[in-house]
């Protein structure tokens, strides 16, 4: 890269300050992404770009090159972070196999962010793995974390996606490229296990300080923090499972290094969404048994921050016993937190301003008709107050009415009007979502060079509330697709 176009690329913005490299080496190690021959730009996520104080008419075409690692930022620092992980149940020891963090931006407003290069080479994590993506995956990450936060559900965003020009071997053949992640950082439960895993209780609390630092600061202050720190992400996996319910979402890959500390989104992998209702709805191709299934999520969250309370008993107490006792006790705040966020946002999805103890049963009677009748999960709650645009067998269902009838005496108890209860019902159930049948159509163009479906599908997912020309994004997929859909990890 010539000196003229390193020049336009400091001007950009970044502005990095690498906090987490100062702290012990035995969470990181230095890595480089590798020099591919023949970089281009396949998407940019200019809105992203402004909101973290990024210079966009500084970036040319010639400077695109940050987003591949072929050009490194002013005061980046590469490095690959060191984590473990109960991959399906098992514990192994990873780390970042094909991606690069190469630093912290801290935007004109002090938000701090990581950005990483993710299929940027491999790394010495990285064991047999090429460190390499394929296109398709890193366009699906990009597509569905943009969607996930226009519906206000917290995620790691993405800035960029570039093609490498190279081949990527898979089962087949695939474009190779690189996507640029954005995270308010990419601590994990599994940075916390690889830390007490090694048996290093200076670096486990140097991780939890650091961590508390960054993102619980109010805890600085607290008398007890690393309490404090269990009780804090235990809140933001509660509400973050809640609302991946809410909205019908489905990971697919829930391991313990696939959970953010910060209590964000991250890994769209083998993530899709569903279309019939039915809790044991699985679309990952290499989850078996279920584990990951739709209505298992909260369970497999509880699992989760119970492996990462863990990793942190060394520093809940002096003795083992009191360390379980404290843990054990802050774990059994989480069902109850889950459980209210839940109730919260269903209740919003059916019109409901105020509690009352039977909303609980109200919801549930309502998703089990729509389990009985494989009843459009997104389309049946935005159509809730409209019988006329509900389809399928559900309408027909003498239960059914009984809890219409039911639910409108239930509307009628709250001092909002219909207009009011319509309006918080659209605020809360969105017209579209990243259907399956579109998001593998748009993806399909993209690969073969062809973006405008891809364009399209992600503006309209901007504006999940908002009615779309094309009446296709309302429609579901039918059983006749996702009866036999997989997803798929892209490693």
């Amino acid at each position: 890269m010539s000196a003229f176009n390193q020049q336009a690329l400091d001007q950009f913005g970044f502005c990095f300050d690498n906090s987490y490299s100062r702290l012990s080496n035995v969470l990181f190690t230095r890595a480089n992404p590798k020099k591919f021959k023949n970089p281009s730009l396949v998407i940019f996520n200019r809105p992203l770009a402004i909101s973290l104080g990024l210079n966009v008419d500084a970036l040319t075409a010639a400077n695109w090159a940050c987003f591949s690692g072929q050009a490194t930022p002013i005061n980046a620092f590469p490095i690959a972070q060191a984590y473990a992980g109960h991959q399906f149940g098992g514990f192994n020891n990873l780390g970042d196999g094909r991606a690069i963090l190469l630093g912290e931006h801290v935007a004109p407003n002090a938000e701090r962010v990581d950005i990483q290069l993710k299929g940027s080479g491999p790394t010495p994590y990285s064991r047999s793995g090429d460190g390499l993506a394929g296109l398709g995956p890193m366009l699906r990450e990009y597509l569905i974390s943009d969607a996930m936060h226009a519906l206000g559900v917290p995620t790691t965003r993405s800035l960029a996606v570039m093609l490498t020009g190279d081949v990527v071997y898979r089962a087949k053949p695939l474009s190779g490229a690189v996507l640029t992640r954005v995270a308010a950082s990419h601590i994990r439960v599994g940075t916390f296990q690889y830390a007490a895993a090694i048996d290093d209780i200076k670096a486990l609390k140097g991780l939890a300080d650091y961590t508390v630092n960054r993102h619980y600061p109010a805890l600085e202050n607290h008398p007890q923090p690393y309490i404090g720190l269990l009780e804090a992400v235990i809140d933001v996996q509660a509400l973050l499972i809640a609302k991946w319910m809410q909205f019908g979402f489905i990971h697919g890959v829930m391991n313990t290094d696939n959970v953010s500390i910060a209590g964000e989104t991250i890994d769209y992998g083998p993530c899709a969404f569903l279309n019939a209702y039915s809790p044991k709805t699985v679309f990952s191709s290499i989850d078996k048994n279920g584990r990951y299934a739709f209505g298992n999520q909260p369970m497999m969250a509880e699992w989760n921050l119970t492996r990462f309370a863990e990793s942190l008993l060394p520093l809940l107490a002096d003795r083992q016993d009191e360390a379980i006792r404290i843990a054990t006790e802050c774990l059994s705040a989480y069902q109850t937190r889950y459980r209210a966020y839940w109730l919260s946002g269903m209740r919003k999805k059916i019109g409901l301003f105020n509690e009352e103890a039977s909303d609980l049963a109200l919801v549930e009677d309502l998703l089990m008709l729509m389990y009985k009748h494989q009843a459009d999960y997104t389309n049946t709650f935005r159509n809730l107050g409209n019988s006329s645009q509900l389809k399928g067998t559900l309408i027909d269902d003498g239960s059914f009415k009984n809890w219409q009838i039911i639910w409108r005496e239930r509307l009628l108890r709250q001092a909002q009007t219909m207009e009011d209860v319509v309006a918080l019902m659209d605020s809360h159930n969105p017209l579209v979502i990243p259907r399956n049948h579109l998001v593998e159509d748009a993806l399909d163009s993209a690969i073969q060079g062809d973006m405008e479906p891809f364009y399209d599908f992600l503006e309209v997912l901007s504006k999940p509330y908002q009615l779309p020309k094309n009446e296709k994004y309302l429609q579901g997929a039918g059983a006749g697709f996702d009866a036999s859909y997989q997803t798929f990890c892209g490693t």
